[in-house]
């Protein structure tokens, strides 16, 4: 084909059956660098073109389209154009050529964030994350895309609709790192820090061929949402972190001072701090090691380490007193006055981590024993839940298990490396394996 009317007459004729389009798309494959030559005069073409009949000609074009320099000016028509694709593009046919479809909505992210208006661009990635997924299970490049904009947008609801679906594929590390670091802001912004914590944890201790800055940054939150959700932060890693992850985080947890990333200190040292109980030292370290905070933009998470000290400290008051004033779980916690310790008692129990009764006329507040009997129609259907879960969860890991047992590369390695342990440690191989 040595023109783009031949190729548009090629995509009109061969968007019909999958037999059809496999045709096409090594046709496309071909024009490919033919269409950016005329990438200038590709615009009025695509209106003859249905993107909802002929999806992958009509990405071939519409990547080629938008592959030069694009004005701002232009910006806000090319964000309508390729949104309205992602929108009626047929699924089946843009994943035969995932690599362009990502290139495109890779535009798309560019563009809104040139136009300094993220939110056009959230509910057309989302839908693109899930056209180019052929399995809720696949984590797709668009999956961090979509996050970013989530973040950038303060879109955080929507950005925890995919951020539930279990992940089991992974094609690009790079995507996996970016997903849980972004995912686990996302959980930050609404407050779920168990899963933030969960999330960061992933990209702290995957498998990683070098020491990133993905990572790095991780760590520093995940430091933060520690002391949070958990009260307090340990800098010991488990078993199956990557070694490349332990040697230097592990190091950078002890040789702070030295660590060639260097800016771990504030956060071990805020750690330490809070490890101690008392709000006078952490308030030092973070007046000490603000400026750092600020730099990494984590000083709000920061803050939140502050509030957090002060429901422990009111937490461990309902393990000692069946009744205490409002004056003396000021006093005790060290906070304002009576009526700042009244505002996070009722937060706390609204948020249901604690269980108390306030009187208002003589300030005192009754804590009391969590009402919960495990015995209800919806607590029984959550533990059916939670179990069901762990059971699909259970027959997923036997059969990746299984799976990799017979995986070449896998016994290949195996095989290598077996001289340098007992014949004891592995499992017998399958015979039709040669290693």
């Amino acid at each position: 084909m040595d023109t783009v009317e031949a190729v548009v007459t090629q995509i009109q004729g061969l968007s019909g059956g999958s037999s059809d389009v496999s045709l096409l798309h090594s046709l496309l494959k071909q024009a490919d660098d033919l269409l950016h030559t005329e990438s200038t005069r590709l615009a009025p073409f695509l209106d003859q073109l249905d993107p909802s009949i002929h999806s992958l000609g009509y990405l071939y074009i519409l990547e080629a389209c938008t592959s030069t320099p694009i004005l701002k000016e232009q910006a806000n028509q090319l964000v309508v154009s390729i949104a309205s694709f992602i929108n009626n593009c047929a699924a089946e046919q843009i994943r035969l050529a995932p690599d362009k479809f990502v290139i495109l909505c890779k535009r798309l992210r560019d563009q809104v964030i040139l136009l300094e208006a993220p939110m056009r661009g959230v509910a057309p990635m989302l839908t693109a994350v899930r056209k180019l997924q052929s399995s809720s299970e696949l984590l797709t490049a668009l999956h961090p895309e979509f996050l970013l904009l989530c973040l950038l947008a303060k879109c955080y609801k929507t950005g925890l609709r995919i951020l539930e679906d279990d992940i089991f594929e992974v094609d690009q590390p790079r995507d996996f790192f970016l997903y849980c670091y972004y995912g686990g802001m996302i959980c930050i912004g609404q407050k779920r820090f168990r899963k933030a914590l969960e999330l960061l944890h992933n990209v702290v201790t995957a498998p990683m061929s070098t020491a990133n800055a993905i990572a790095v940054e991780a760590y520093k939150k995940y430091v933060l949402v520690s002391l949070i959700h958990n009260g307090q932060f340990s800098a010991t890693f488990p078993k199956y972190t990557s070694s490349v992850a332990q040697r230097n985080l592990k190091n950078f947890s002890q040789l702070f001072m030295r660590s060639p990333f260097g800016g771990f200190l504030p956060y071990l040292d805020l750690a330490s701090s809070y490890s101690s109980g008392k709000i006078s030292e952490v308030e030092k370290s973070i007046q000490t090691n603000r400026e750092k905070f600020e730099a990494d933009k984590n000083l709000g998470l920061v803050k939140q380490v502050v509030s957090s000290m002060y429901k422990r400290n009111i937490q461990r008051l309902t393990q000692t007193y069946l009744t205490l004033s409002l004056q003396d779980i000021a006093s005790t916690v060290q906070l304002n006055g009576p009526k700042e310790a009244e505002m996070h008692v009722l937060q706390m129990i609204q948020d249901g981590e604690i269980f108390a009764t306030i009187n208002q006329k003589d300030g005192m507040v009754s804590f009391q024993e969590d009402p919960e009997q495990y015995k209800t129609c919806e607590m029984i259907e959550h533990v059916d839940s939670s179990i069901q879960r762990i059971m699909a969860l259970s027959k997923k890991v036997t059969a990746m298990d299984e799976l990799l047992s017979c995986d070449p590369l896998y016994l290949a390695k195996a095989g290598r490396e077996r001289q340098r342990f007992d014949l004891d440690d592995y499992d017998t191989v399958p015979q039709k394996f040669n290693i």
